[in-house]
């Protein structure tokens, strides 16, 4: 006789399945990188997706060399700014603050986030600086979504985004040169760049076992209802495991996709957005990215990129060559 086995339905390690604290993303991982001091994270609002032909820049592809078409997400990356410096040093128990630098001048949407201190100097902050116990060094950076015309809000979003390349020496000195400054999508990533993605999914709100987890159907000739789990579980312990597939929150989780490939980055978004504007969206007027293949989260919803952690990806040596990107309406797609 064969060996029964059926694997269960859905994953225990996106478990529990809950709305997500923040609509912020955070990633808790850092690549290490080689060259120069950079900026390792940014981030943008997703404007929609198209389709594009491009030459397979894949080796390994059958279609290598040859014309494809591909999906393709829109993602428009207005500039930065970066609010403050923070100072980690590596202790057993992780990384600790031990300094913080702030710039001079913020902009008043900042109050929206926090209460922006009066009388500030940033002098005598660093002048407290010991760059011998500093590890790492990440940017307070927040986005400027007044800038954004799809995106109907003003208060600004506040991350960390982490400095890697070089000494510890010249990292700082490459933050201290951003401190109070705008930061481009540019001083990130370039086209061919191999990126990771993180954002919040599209809520779905409260659904059933057999929608959240992917379980079979019953049989059509079952009791009352075919959409039920088969069983609950044992009578013994007396409670209903986690394990156990049942009905709740779907949706709007943090997810985050490894290896994107960033296929183009432009600065004019009227040469990508299509006619009559990306549905939900509408006109992309500031810098943008394409990346191949779709990302999380609804059109609107703010995506954190930062370099790729994983590897496993072929490095390009130039940039990917793209032929066309349709522009054609999306109403009614």
């Amino acid at each position: 006789m064969p060996k029964e086995h059926r694997p269960r339905h859905g994953s225990m390690g996106f478990s529990p399945r809950k709305r997500s604290e923040s609509p912020i993303p955070h990633f808790s991982h850092w690549p290490d990188i080689d060259g120069g001091p950079k900026v390792q994270g940014f981030a943008g609002y997703k404007a929609g997706m198209t389709h594009a032909m491009v030459v397979d820049y894949r080796p390994t592809s059958t279609t290598s060399g040859q014309e494809v078409q591909v999906p393709v997400t829109v993602v428009e990356v207005p500039p930065m700014k970066v609010a403050a410096i923070r100072l980690y040093r590596l202790t057993h128990e992780g990384l600790k603050s031990v300094a913080e630098v702030w710039a001079a001048k913020l902009d008043d949407d900042l109050r929206r986030v926090f209460p922006i201190p009066k009388d500030y100097d940033a002098d005598e902050a660093w002048k407290k600086v010991d760059p011998t116990q500093v590890d790492e060094i990440r940017l307070v950076t927040y986005t400027q979504p007044t800038l954004v015309t799809g995106v109907p809000k003003k208060k600004p979003e506040l991350m960390e985004n982490r400095v890697g390349g070089g000494t510890v020496e010249q990292r700082l000195e490459y933050a201290r040169g951003l401190l109070g400054k705008e930061i481009s999508v540019t001083e990130f990533c370039r086209e061919g760049s191999m990126i990771d993605v993180a954002a919040i999914t599209k809520g779905k709100g409260w659904q059933g076992h057999h929608t959240r987890w992917g379980t079979k159907l019953l049989s059509h000739k079952n009791s009352k209802h075919r959409r039920n789990i088969g069983t609950l579980g044992n009578f013994q312990p007396g409670y209903v495991r986690p394990t156990v597939p049942q009905g709740g929150q779907f949706g709007y989780h943090q997810r985050t996709e490894y290896n994107k490939r960033v296929l183009k980055v432009g600065e004019k978004g009227e040469e990508i957005t299509p006619n009559g504007g990306f549905l939900n969206y509408g006109l992309v007027r500031n810098s943008y990215i394409l990346l191949h293949g779709s990302i999380p989260g609804p059109t609107k919803r703010l995506i954190r990129l930062r370099d790729a952690a994983r590897g496993g990806y072929v490095k390009l040596e130039k940039s990917p060559e793209l032929t066309y990107v349709s522009r054609e309406s999306k109403q009614g797609a």
